[in-house]
């Protein structure tokens, strides 16, 4: 018996389930999900559920189902790779002789005194359901800062602005402008729409402490009610603890076959992997689609290609609420209604092939 463990039903971890899972895969294989959900949710629609405009199942997926695949749910603790070992919260444990590890991403609060503790998240399901909480509960007229003015800074307050027109919502970043590793045109295109919807664009900000009510910039107070953060992310606390070498915000850093050099058995996928192309869904999408054809000549005994292609993401879309939105299409910037529908239909797309 030989068994295949995957940590996290993530988007990279689904996908080499969905490939390894294929009419090929050797009876004496047995294929293991690990994950703290009975589902999986989609991390880059959490903005959605946090801003009020999407309910909770409309960012669920139910996991593949499938004979020869386990799903076991628990919190995982800890990877000991000399003895294949993963070791859980309430003490179980799980062989393995191939690991995926597809944890995903916390936020990075750069050491800022007060971050962790005082503002809200938009990383996990249950911390975003209470962010929802946090938003939701507050009366006409409070105020909703939004620390970060990356990609989901930005669709998190164009969402929370068409859902709840009567709070006063501002974004802090400390760029010279929102979306600001993204074309000049999308930047002035979000940064347009922010200001015709009364959205407060604070930019070249630097967030030096934050408390309860409070976030300082250069050290001057400004009030808030709520304050989320999506100013950063690191790698997941279990591949930061794992001995091996590492980038500077704590992801894998691996062989050309996304195998940890020392224990080629490992593969690590998506935003615990220090790859040279930017963090997202796409990329954890198809460097898994990769993982799994590495997989498979392992299970099988095969000879490794010489190299692996380059992973190249096909473009990016993003939302400016329910009927504007931005993306890139190669070089192509696109702008106004047509990518947010085109988003909208990646997004039931994906959703109808994993249903």
């Amino acid at each position: 018996m030989k068994r295949l463990v995957i940590l996290g039903g993530g988007y990279g971890g689904l996908r080499i389930i969905e490939r390894v899972l294929s009419p090929d895969l050797p009876n004496n294989v047995f294929v293991t999900l690990v994950d703290r959900m009975p589902f999986h949710g989609l991390k880059t629609e959490y903005y959605a559920l946090a801003a009020g405009t999407e309910p909770e199942k409309a960012v669920r997926v139910p996991f593949p189902s499938d004979p020869r695949l386990t799903i076991k749910f628990g919190e995982v603790t800890g990877v000991n790779m000399d003895e294949r070992i993963v070791t859980f919260a309430n003490g179980d444990t799980l062989a393995y002789d191939w690991l995926v590890i597809a944890l995903g991403c916390e936020d990075r609060y750069h050491d800022i005194p007060g971050a962790e503790q005082y503002t809200h998240s938009i990383q996990t399901m249950n911390a975003t359901r209470n962010t929802y909480t946090a938003i939701n509960n507050l009366g006409p007229y409070g105020t909703v800062t939004i620390i970060g003015g990356g990609l989901s800074g930005v669709e998190l307050a164009s969402e929370l602005r068409e859902s709840r027109p009567d709070l006063n919502i501002r974004i802090v970043d400390r760029g010279p402008s929102i979306l600001s590793p993204f074309p000049k045109k999308l930047q002035q295109y979000a940064s347009q729409w922010f200001i015709e919807h009364d959205v407060q664009l604070v930019s070249m900000a630097s967030v030096t402490r934050v408390e309860p009510g409070v976030v300082y910039n250069h050290n001057e107070p400004v009030e808030t009610d709520v304050t989320v953060w999506t100013a950063g992310i690191q790698a997941s606390r279990i591949v930061r603890a794992l001995p091996i070498e590492k980038d500077n915000i704590g992801r894998a850093k691996l062989n050309q076959y996304h195998q940890i050099p020392e224990y080629p058995n490992v593969y690590v996928v998506g935003d615990c992997a220090s790859l040279p192309i930017a963090p997202s869904a796409q990329s954890a999408e198809l460097q898994g689609e990769q993982i799994a054809m590495m997989l498979k000549k392992d299970i099988k005994g095969e000879e490794y290609p010489a190299s692996l292609p380059d992973i190249k993401h096909k473009g990016f879309l993003g939302s400016l609420g329910k009927k504007e939105g931005f993306g890139v299409m190669g070089k192509v910037s696109l702008v106004g209604q047509m990518p947010r529908v085109m988003k909208s239909g990646v997004l039931w797309m994906y959703k109808k092939h994993l249903g």
